[in-house]
């Protein structure tokens, strides 16, 4: 999948829960509006879609709380203390989960913040049919 196509699909979902792109867009990147594939291919050049990704507009729509959203959780280890103070490891398995919860939007920009590629972090929240197959469980 392209940038452009990924940032099209994100943008949609966005739109889909309330947020106004041509606004944002108009407002943030650029006060000439040539229509949404322009915006797109606009935002898709070199890092501007950094604009989009990290706008609390953007975010607070694309995690909208309440949504039924499949994404993908993945595979951790890390360590505790368990009972008796003795350090155990615990790892979880990758899941799919579906329902976001309040303020989640704040949290994902912190994530997105210090991944090393902000979109690759938001393409696990846009799972195609085969990788909610492949996972094990489903949560809510």
């Amino acid at each position: 999948m392209t940038r452009h196509e990924l940032l099209e699909i994100v943008v949609r979902r966005a739109r889909d829960n309330g947020f106004a792109f041509r606004k944002w867009f108009q407002t943030t990147v650029e006060p000439a509006w040539s229509g949404y594939d322009a915006a797109i291919d606009v935002l898709s050049q070199g890092k501007r879609y950094y604009s989009l990704l990290f706008s609390h507009e953007f975010a607070l729509c694309f995690w909208k709380q309440g949504t039924q959203m499949f994404f993908l959780v993945p595979a951790a280890s890390y360590t505790r203390k368990d009972k008796g103070g003795k350090v155990i490891t615990v790892t979880r398995k990758a899941f799919t989960r579906r329902t976001l919860k309040a303020d989640v939007w704040k949290y994902h920009l912190r994530e997105m913040a210090v991944h090393e590629e902000p979109l690759r972090y938001i393409r696990r929240f846009l799972p195609t049919e085969e990788d909610v197959q492949k996972s094990p469980k489903v949560s809510t």
